[in-house]
């Protein structure tokens, strides 16, 4: 595994990778491998399946339809993210797609749209964003993939909580202040409110969870999509495997 690797390009393939094994290439790869990328016979990718690590395999088949892949050896063994769940309401299609992105490069688990009092968006597409989900993996050298669940009301979420999970909610009404966060050995979730901020009621019940703990992200309104990636970086430092 010291080997110097060239390739820099990164699949991700949804077949169990192990030595000698042979990857089918589908129409849309192909496409992207051998009419974007002009690889040839003989070039060498990167595979990674969200099980079992990174892989080196090198293309023995290249057409505009398919190919074939050979996969050679393991160059990364698969590393999980912190147990944290992002949970935001959906906002408009480039910036929800904005955030599960930064969700996956950040070391989110698993991705959960959900639905508020004020959530302005109907509904989401949620074969679409985990495409996207995918390609943040394949950009920034992830071996895992997280699963961007389908859109649940918020309320119908909480009342099937499991309360081992401790939630960090980000609440523009709470008093800016310097965030701190308990360091419990707990699996957690973020939660996101949308652009209107948390009805009165949500924001009573959150207020009356013994596992939710409300932080503020400072004296300014954020947008939906600034406030993922800065409540995730405030967890990452605090409890995340950054340190």
């Amino acid at each position: 595994m010291d080997q110097k690797i060239s390739a820099k390009i990164r699949l991700y393939v949804e077949h169990a990778l192990s030595p000698g094994q042979s990857v089918p290439v589908s129409r849309e790869q192909a496409h992207y491998l051998f009419g974007v990328m002009r690889l040839a016979v003989g070039a060498q990718v990167l595979l990674f399946d969200g099980q079992s690590g990174e892989w080196l395999a090198d293309v023995v088949e290249a057409g505009k339809r398919g190919g074939m892949l050979a996969v050679l050896r393991q160059t990364r063994p698969l590393q999980m993210p912190p147990d944290v769940w992002l949970m935001f309401a959906p906002i408009k299609k480039a910036r929800t797609d904005f955030i599960v992105e930064k969700a996956v490069e950040m070391g989110a688990g698993r991705i959960l749209p959900v639905r508020t009092e004020f959530t302005n968006s109907g509904r989401i597409q949620r074969e679409r964003l985990q495409a996207h989900a995918v390609e943040a993996a394949e950009q920034c050298g992830g071996t895992f993939v997280p699963e961007v669940a389908e859109m649940q009301r918020l309320e119908r979420l909480l009342d099937g909580w499991d309360t081992n999970r401790q939630i960090m909610f980000c609440d523009e009404a709470k008093v800016a202040s310097k965030p701190t966060l308990r360091a419990l050995v707990a699996p957690w979730a973020i939660l996101i409110g949308p652009e209107g901020g948390f009805s009165e009621a949500e924001r009573k019940r959150l207020q009356g969870v013994e596992h939710a703990h409300a932080v503020s992200l400072g004296p300014r309104i954020l947008r939906a999509d600034t406030a993922a990636v800065a409540a995730l970086t405030l967890w990452q430092q605090a409890l995340g495997d950054w340190g």
